[in-house]
């Protein structure tokens, strides 16, 4: 039940602020590391039918402006799934929240409020949403995000 949970817990929609012409898709794929045919390991990106703890998953945004007009201050919210833990960004790095999407920066700048008013570093763990924001996309311009976790 924990692995099929999981697998519906992945697919966190995107969501896109200031942009109605801006479109977004997000897929997930499960990274997994097999033989090839002369025995050497080779790592394959796969759908998530069934994830387990510890399984890596690829999460790509894709973006598509579809106006005729620059899509001027666009953002992509995106939550990430309470089932899986934050590993990094590749290519644009986005900014985060680790308290649900209140507050936003770069991961090194945040804390972590602890029980007894201390506060720690928040760290990758740490994470539960990533937006990325863009000045202008171009009429017919597209892009990929792409970001890594692994299943807790």
């Amino acid at each position: 039940m924990r692995s099929f949970l999981a697998c519906i817990a992945l697919f966190a929609p995107a969501a896109a602020m200031a942009a109605p012409d801006v479109t977004i898709d997000s897929t997930a794929f499960v990274e997994r590391t097999i033989q090839d045919t002369s025995g050497k390991a080779k790592i394959v990106l796969e759908a998530p039918k069934v994830v387990t703890p510890g399984d890596r998953v690829i999460f790509v945004l894709t973006y598509r402006n579809g106006g005729s007009q620059p899509a001027t201050g666009f953002v992509i919210n995106n939550p990430l799934p309470a089932a899986v833990s934050y590993e990094g960004s590749e290519g644009a790095q986005p900014i985060v929240s680790v308290d649900g999407g209140k507050s936003w920066g770069a991961l090194a700048a945040l804390k972590i409020a602890q029980p007894d008013g201390s506060t720690r570093p928040a760290t990758s763990a740490d994470v539960t949403h990533l937006r990325w924001t863009f000045a202008a996309i171009a009429p017919g311009q597209t892009g990929k995000l792409s970001f890594r976790g692994v299943v807790k």
